[in-house]
């Protein structure tokens, strides 16, 4: 069984990522989602628990994807889920560029584990999480952007669509 892992903040997940995840999915025999607890580059919107919630709800029908949380080095990650590959996605030059410097990074820290890049579908090319999440905060519709309960919660946060001022998403 050739396992990869998917990992990302997914703050909040959307469909590019939905979409990658799926490609990945049908290309290996098991797919573990990996959620980063807390990420150290950004200050996450919404609570882990509620980014994994996120995450089973879009992937249900994906019989071979788990999601799981992990705070630890992603290699170290991917070796406790026996996996050898880490699969990305890539939507633009910028992404490349960022992912280019983390691979070799991780090949010093692990050389047995090969990253794969599955370039974004057209459609979803220009969707991040961070344009997302700003759209939402202006009361934008992000329906087409992100799965069905996203959208939902995003309308629960930002109600006026007021920036700066959503609702905790804790509560």
């Amino acid at each position: 069984m050739i396992t990869a892992i998917c990992p990302g903040s997914y703050d909040p997940v959307t469909n590019g990522h939905v979409d990658v995840i799926r490609r990945a999915a049908s290309i290996f025999d098991r797919v573990v989602v990996g959620v980063v607890q807390s990420p150290q580059h950004k200050q996450t919107l919404f609570p882990v628990d509620e980014r994994v919630a996120f995450l089973e709800d879009a992937l249900a029908e994906c019989e071979n994807v788990v999601v799981d949380v992990f705070a630890e080095l992603v290699v170290e990650f991917a070796r406790k889920h026996d996996a050898k590959t880490m699969v990305k996605g890539l939507r633009v030059i910028s992404d490349f560029e960022w992912e280019f410097q983390m691979n070799h990074l991780n090949r010093v820290l692990a050389p047995e584990i090969e990253t794969v890049y599955v370039m974004a579908s057209p459609q979803y090319s220009f969707v991040s999480s961070s344009g997302v999440k700003e759209i939402a905060s202006f009361g934008g519709k992000v329906d087409e952007l992100v799965p069905g309960a996203v959208a939902r919660r995003f309308a629960e946060l930002y109600p006026d669509g007021r920036p700066g001022a959503p609702v905790s998403p804790q509560e």
